[in-house]
């Protein structure tokens, strides 16, 4: 894309990218209660009047930021698939690969070593923040509007690959809507947990789903 291209809403493609890693920077170092426009500004080489010439509002940046996870999420979700299955047509790996990409982050094309260190830490100060964006919701339509089509999106990326697994015969037959808002519930507390207790529970949950409930959910061969 050229910077000439946009996102929809008129602001160019790079710019665009621009501010919302700034905005991801400045909510990871000040939380959403600090968090302004300046803070946002100070994280990259333009003025908060461009901020404000795109975004009327740190509520208006927001929620296209949240737009924007979204859309990361999705990519990342199509790399893991692609990189790390041992079969992208397997609906079980395709459901690993979503609940690594939901629980632990993106961290496809990271050195090995940095991994389980840099990456993850910053994937839980990105929740951290998060919460607090998600605090606000009950008492703002818009942050509450974005994380529903957010939330909409996700559950049906893992209903169509329950779907598949059960059309296949991989899966028992489960359903898959139910399957999947069970799933995400489960993803969602242990991210909680993990960024409210001093305990890692996020990656209890992910190897309890990965090496326990998935392999339950795989269809038996004598059936």
């Amino acid at each position: 894309m050229t910077d000439d291209a946009d996102d929809g809403d008129g602001v160019p493609a790079d710019t665009r990218e621009a501010i919302m890693e700034a905005t991801y920077a400045a909510l990871c170092k000040h939380g959403y209660a600090d968090l302004t426009m300046q803070a946002i500004a100070d994280e990259f080489d333009m003025t908060k009047a461009v901020l404000h010439y795109h975004y009327d509002t740190k509520e208006d940046l927001l929620v296209s930021f949240l737009d924007y996870l979204l859309d990361q999420f999705l990519d990342a979700v199509d790399t893991n698939a692609a990189e790390e299955s041992e079969d992208p047509d397997d609906p079980a790996d395709r459901l690993v690969a979503l609940v690594d990409s939901l629980v632990l982050g993106d961290r496809s094309g990271m050195p090995d070593d940095d991994r389980d260190a840099r990456s993850e830490a910053e994937h839980w100060e990105y929740h951290t923040a998060l919460l607090d964006v998600r605090a606000q919701a009950p008492h703002n339509d818009a942050f509450r509007d974005q994380l529903t089509t957010n939330y909409e999106y996700v559950a049906a990326a893992v209903a169509t690959v329950v779907e598949d697994g059960v059309e296949t015969g991989v899966f028992r037959e489960v359903d898959p809507d139910r399957t999947a808002a069970w799933l995400l519930a489960t993803i969602n507390g242990a991210r909680l947990h993990q960024v409210t207790l001093d305990a890692d529970v996020a990656r209890e949950v992910r190897d309890a789903i990965v090496e326990d409930w998935i392999p339950w959910l795989r269809r038996p061969e004598s059936e």
